[in-house]
């Protein structure tokens, strides 16, 4: 007994080690911030998602489900938001608005609900529009089904790209052997839909019978960030890999990112999910963690008011580390990576707002607004 004990520790600690020596970077911290982080919304339990409207006020998801405004210093509680089924990592979960907002006005939010059939909730999208301090023409776009009870998963972010194009993650339901690779059910994929929350014609599994059209690519775990990259238009996502194996993907139209037939991670008894972390027909990640960071949130820069190293970098918070990690990208290799505001804790979301200023949410504490130093 003594033996296996042993044999397996060891096992996770060269699995850990070997995959920490494959990985291309290892974190530093800088010794020359170029910031000051100020708290500029306080009081917040788990700040889960930001979004900046035209006027300078910020909507922020509250993960228990409120729904706050701030602006000018006041900040406002939204009333009629959806209602939420609250359970382990399920939610009020993002928030973002629409490319053309000044025109249209609507805001689209992703949350866990119990709506449909089944005992339990899975993740929802929805679209509406902010009138005074309430939420009008609320619209539901999309629902993954079935529920279930399990309370890890859930994914989940939105994000825009230059097509007008709404994607939309959701993680596996804790379902990693029935869903991920399953393109006949919702669950471990990232989606795409007009901005209406009809299905684009030219999605990848449309003709497919059975499949769930709204589904872009496939094979994903639990992702919890989205960006546009600022030049390429590409969406960017990471995800959550079990112990080790956090992942950066460029998400790529039918592609699958082989959730869990191939991982660089580990179960969290320390035993092998899988001895394969690559395998043809399966998209490699372009960066992967080990020991994992458990990433949330994530932002290009595309600011220089932070130095122009900062310019391109691609900023992702750390539930686990409680950090901010700044990696310095040449095309789609990182090249370098940085801790940031160390011990800050649980780095939920992100954002470079419109101004050009970062800000971070964090668990416990609000949101942080982070001044250049001069």
């Amino acid at each position: 007994m003594k033996n296996s004990v042993f044999l397996s520790c060891l096992f996770v600690i060269l699995f850990n080690f070997s995959c920490a020596q494959d990985s291309e970077n290892q974190v530093s911290t800088p010794k020359n911030i170029p910031f000051l982080a100020e708290l500029l919304i306080d009081e917040m339990q788990i700040p889960w998602g930001m979004a900046f409207l035209p006027d300078g006020g910020i909507l922020v998801t509250e993960k228990s489900g409120e729904l706050i405004h701030f602006a000018n210093g006041k900040r406002t509680t939204i009333s009629n938001v959806p209602e939420v089924y609250v359970r382990g990592q399920g939610g009020l979960l993002d928030i973002v608005i629409h490319p053309d907002y000044a025109t249209n006005g609507w805001i689209y939010i992703s949350y866990s609900s119990s709506e449909g059939s089944g005992k339990g909730g899975h993740t929802a999208l929805m679209r509406a529009k902010l009138e005074g301090n309430t939420l009008k023409n609320k619209e539901l776009l999309y629902k993954a089904g079935p529920n279930t009870t399990k309370g890890q998963h859930f994914g989940s972010r939105i994000a825009f790209d230059n097509g007008g194009y709404l994607f939309l993650s959701i993680g596996e339901r804790g379902a990693r052997d029935e869903n991920p690779q399953d393109i006949n059910r919702d669950g471990g994929k990232v989606y795409r839909f007009n901005d209406d929350g009809s299905i684009p014609k030219d999605n990848p599994f449309v003709t497919v019978d059975k499949a769930k059209k709204a589904i872009y690519s496939y094979g994903h775990r639990n992702p919890q960030g989205l960006a546009k990259h600022p030049d390429t238009g590409e969406i960017w996502d990471h995800e959550h890999g079990p112990r080790g194996g956090d992942e950066i993907n460029i998400v790529k139209p039918g592609a699958n990112y082989g959730w869990p037939v191939v991982t660089y991670g580990i179960n969290y008894s320390g035993t092998k999910i899988t001895d394969k972390t690559e395998m043809e027909g399966m998209e490699p990640p372009i960066h992967y963690w080990v020991p994992s960071i458990a990433p949330s949130g994530m932002t290009f820069v595309t600011t220089e008011k932070y130095g122009a190293d900062w310019k391109g970098s691609l900023l992702v918070g750390s539930l686990a580390f409680q950090y901010l990690e700044r990696l310095e990208i040449e095309g789609t290799k990182v090249i370098k990576r940085e801790k940031l505001m160390g011990g800050i804790g649980r780095v939920r979301d992100v954002k470079e707002g419109p101004d050009g200023y970062i800000y971070v949410a964090v668990e416990g504490k609000g949101v942080y607004k982070l001044i250049p130093k001069k």
